[in-house]
This record gives structure tokens, C-alpha cells and sequence, in this order.
């Protein structure tokens, strides 16, 4: 009788270390590449129950392959690193249009929740009018509490801050915060 309450009580351990530990969220890498060189990866999870309507659009732009190629245009240590825009990776468009997305663009309503920006938080880029977020994200650096109820937040980096620390830190230039070696990525669901 012993041995089977110790197997009844070792069967989700053993499950866990099978399977390995699901998160119920889902979770993407960002795969970082400066120039030709890979920088690593940044494993994000989205939080569906904050903010459905940027993570239903942060995952349909995976799908279609959106994220893959975009820059992250705009780095400042002290703050965030920011990418997603569709801009940065058309050749046919200056880096001088970077950060300013397309008009054709899916608009998503703000989703203003209880999730802090600390450091680590994935959050929607956005212009003025807070219903303008696209396909830019940004990811903060440090702990940015001041953008709570201003912009949505709608994950967290799971692991990978050493990547983002590196982006944030490279070389830029101070007026456009653009990295002065281009910092590209590809997304994909884990």
C-alpha cells in the first residue's frame, strides 16, 4: 500500500520532469542577430488575461513571419529597447522612418492593466493617441512604473535579460537612440 501512495504522489514530478514545466500563457524566443552576428535569445510570455487584443495581434503578426527581419530601432540603457517596426526592415525605406510604422497598419485599442512596467515587461509601442498601438513593442530595461495606466503591457521576458541588457547598451546614435550597427530579430512560438 506504501508503494503505491508513494507512485500516486510522484506522478506529476515525474510528468513535470518529463514534459518539463508548461507556462498556461503563451511563450515566443526572439532570436537577436546584430548585423550577421547571433547576439542570442529572449524567451517571452504573454499575458492573454491583461491584455487579449495585443496578444491576439503580437501573435498573428508571428504567424505571418511579420517580426522576422525588424530592428530594434530605438535602445536607451536607462529605459527600454524597442522594435516591431515594419519599416526597419524594407530597404526600400530610410532609417530616418524608423519607429514611425505604416498608416495601412491594424490599430489596437489600449488595454491599460494591473501589471506593472517594471524591468522585463513586454509592452505596446505606441504614438499619441493611446489607441495607436501596431506591430512595435518595447521591452524595459529598468523599472518604468510611470507608463502604468499610459501604455498596455502584455508579458514579460521569462529569461534572456542578458540579451536585452546588450541591446540596450550598444552603441548608438544619442539623437536618434538607433543602434550604429543594425539589431535585428525573428519570433517565433514556443
Amino acid at each position: 500500500m506504501l508503494r503505491v501512495i508513494i507512485l500516486f504522489l510522484c506522478i506529476p514530478l515525474l510528468t513535470n520532469l518529463a514534459f518539463g514545466e508548461r507556462s498556461a500563457n503563451p511563450v515566443y524566443v526572439i532570436s537577436v542577430m546584430q548585423e550577421q552576428i547571433p547576439l542570442g535569445d529572449i524567451t517571452i510570455e504573454l499575458f492573454p488575461d491583461k491584455a487579449p487584443l495585443h496578444c491576439k495581434n503580437f501573435d498573428s503578426l508571428v504567424v505571418l513571419k511579420f517580426y522576422d527581419g525588424t530592428a530594434f530601432h530605438r535602445i536607451d540603457p536607462d529605459f527600454m529597447i524597442q522594435g516591431g517596426d515594419p519599416n526597419s526592415k524594407d530597404l526600400s525605406k530610410s532609417p530616418d522612418t524608423w519607429g514611425f510604422g505604416r498608416p495601412d497598419q491594424t490599430k489596437v485599442h489600449a488595454e491599460f492593466n494591473d501589471y506593472s512596467h517594471v524591468r522585463g515587461t513586454l509592452s505596446a509601442a505606441r504614438g499619441e493617441d493611446k489607441h495607436s498601438a501596431d506591430s512595435q513593442f518595447f521591452i524595459c530595461v529598468k523599472d518604468s512604473e510611470f507608463l502604468d495606466g499610459e501604455y498596455s503591457a502584455f508579458g514579460t521576458v521569462k529569461s534572456g535579460m542578458e540579451i536585452v541588457d546588450m541591446i540596450a547598451t550598444s552603441p548608438r546614435d544619442k539623437a536618434t537612440e538607433r543602434p550604429l550597427k543594425k539589431i535585428t530579430m525573428t519570433i517565433k512560438k514556443q
